[in-house]
């Protein structure tokens, strides 16, 4: 009984405009622990390190791509510990592949706010997004990331 309300509640959340992607997936991940094993939300990723060595990482459903990332050494997380977009500098900007980019849900205001800010010519390039933005959904099973780069500004 108790689990299928926590699934009801857990689809519904989705389909909240107002809510940031950050909320959506702690109110989702409280709600998908209660009722599935985490062997059920492993999603496997493809990532592009900077040195263009392709590797396997694995993140869970409705936790963040940052996460995936920073949990497979691909990210620092001392770089980036806050995951609400009012707080990002954007060094968790990730480049998804071409194929990925329309199962993704479009970019927020703030999102493209933060990533055109962050960029030296202002211009936002289509397959940039936030790894603290884009909630991993076992649709997203195979993506594609390139993790770029750090900007000569965000090296200490």
């Amino acid at each position: 009984m108790a689990t299928s309300s926590l699934r009801r509640l857990s689809s519904q959340i989705n389909h909240i405009p107002s809510l940031s992607p950050f909320t959506k997936s702690i109110l989702t991940r409280s709600s998908a622990t209660a009722s599935a094993k985490v062997s059920d939300r492993i999603v496997k990723l493809s990532a592009i390190d900077p040195d263009g060595q392709k590797r396997e990482i694995v993140g869970l459903s409705g936790h963040t791509l940052l996460k995936a990332l920073t949990n497979n050494g691909l990210i620092d997380p001392a770089s980036h510990r806050l995951e609400e977009i009012e707080a990002c500098s954007a060094e968790c900007e990730v480049n998804i592949a071409q194929e990925w980019l329309e199962k993704l849900p479009p970019r927020s205001y703030d999102e493209e706010y933060v990533l055109k800010r962050n960029s030296r010519a202002r211009v936002l390039n289509k397959h940039s997004r936030l790894g603290c933005q884009v909630v991993l959904t076992k649709d997203l099973q195979g993506m594609v990331v390139a993790v770029p780069e750090p900007k000569p500004w965000d090296i200490p």
